[in-house]
């Protein structure tokens, strides 16, 4: 077993009297991680959202069918909780008038789970994040000689734990993920209207990674109107399988500001929509990878660190760019990223003159280590 980051901060929080809710993609180890937790506390009540018994014994339980539900048992595991219905009511009352029970939530939807919880739970609740594997992780469990030998498999296969525990299986598994779980939830969604289109959003998408993504372009090239591009963007990033960057703007008239970048949460992912698993050597979309791989695991080491900074990217319509910025307190961080350690990166004059109090830094696979820890 991969040990995960975020374990310790779970179990800080564990006897807090609070429901700890891990949202993250499907196969990224959820259940893994918190049945083994739940395990080591002892006898414990596993409730699978995905099987249509358990959603028909929740569905409008009041107190007196939860108390016989869960009997004896202190701790209560709710697997892939946004297939439950009205699972937020449920777990309030659980909270609230069962005492001395210890709630315990997973769910592979933002957008299902989050809607249904945040009214009932406020106050009531810690939520974090699991994401596939980090790069410390993979250090961690493999030793930092082992994980640097499959450096560039990560960039090409990513950071499924499935993904990294079959070697020489990579791609059938990639597969597999991409067609079973990527949209399981988001094709039970009724916002869904165009689900074969969702596909072809995801190619465009993969193919323009690093790139601003254009929704009008996008609306033309898939034939359907922008409103729809922009929701199923939307889905997609609350299923765990896209996110955004927003560009960075503040003094100056050049600076654009409502452009958008589009990233995976995993790689593998990502090459398995555009079914290309090509080596390093033979692509041509090799600094799109390292900027994808740079960026999502710059995402998982904030958030275990609990580093709460807003992220941009910055360009002007003179075409200036600088891969991406963070901002803590007003301070901002400026990044450039190289895959050739050997290239020149120069920040632009417009930015520096505009921002002289911001650090830059340019991250290549020489240094790299140090911007993930």
């Amino acid at each position: 077993m991969i040990e995960r980051q975020l374990r310790e901060t779970l179990q800080k929080r564990w006897n807090s009297g609070k429901i700890i809710i891990v949202l993250g993609p499907r196969q990224v180890g959820k259940t893994t991680l918190l049945e083994d937790m739940c395990r080591a506390e002892g006898d414990y009540l596993f409730l699978n959202g995905d099987d249509f018994d358990t959603q028909a014994i929740l569905e409008n339980s009041g107190e007196m069918r939860l108390r016989q539900l869960i009997g004896s048992h202190q701790t209560v595991f709710i697997d892939e909780a946004q297939r439950v219905p009205n699972v937020g009511l449920l777990l309030k009352i659980i909270h609230d008038r069962i005492k001395g029970v210890r709630v315990v939530v997973s769910g592979s939807s933002a957008l299902e789970l989050s809607s249904s919880v945040n009214e009932p739970l406020t106050g009531r609740k810690w939520e974090h994040h699991l994401y596939p594997i980090s790069w410390n992780e993979l250090v961690g469990h493999t030793g930092y000689l082992a994980a640097k030998q499959q450096f560039e498999l990560r960039l090409i296969y990513g950071m499924y734990p499935e993904v990294i525990n079959s070697l020489g299986d990579e791609q059938a598994v990639l597969r597999q993920i991409a067609s079973s779980y990527l949209y399981k939830d988001l094709l039970n969604y009724h916002g869904i209207r165009k689900p074969e289109m969702l596909s072809k959003l995801l190619v465009a998408l993969a193919l323009q990674v690093g790139s601003e993504v254009s929704y009008n372009e996008l609306s033309n090239l898939l034939r359907i109107d922008r409103a729809t591009i922009e929701q199923y963007i939307g889905l997609l990033e609350q299923a765990f399988v896209v996110f955004r960057l927003s560009p960075f703007s503040r003094n100056l008239r050049s600076e654009i500001s409502s452009s958008r970048k589009v990233y995976f949460y995993d790689n593998g992912i990502r090459n398995a929509i555009i079914d290309n698993f090509n080596p390093l050597s033979l692509r041509n979309d090799t600094g799109a990878l390292w900027e994808n791989f740079l960026i999502s695991e710059r995402m998982k080491r904030n958030h275990y660190a609990e580093a709460h900074g807003k992220r941009y990217f910055w360009r002007t319509h003179a075409q200036q760019e600088i891969d991406y910025l963070e901002e803590y307190d007003g301070q901002l961080h400026a990044y450039e990223f190289k895959w050739n350690s050997k290239a020149k990166a120069r920040f632009p004059r417009t930015f520096t003159e505009a921002y002289p109090d911001a650090s830059t830094q340019v991250i290549s696979p020489d240094n790299f280590e140090d911007f993930l820890t």
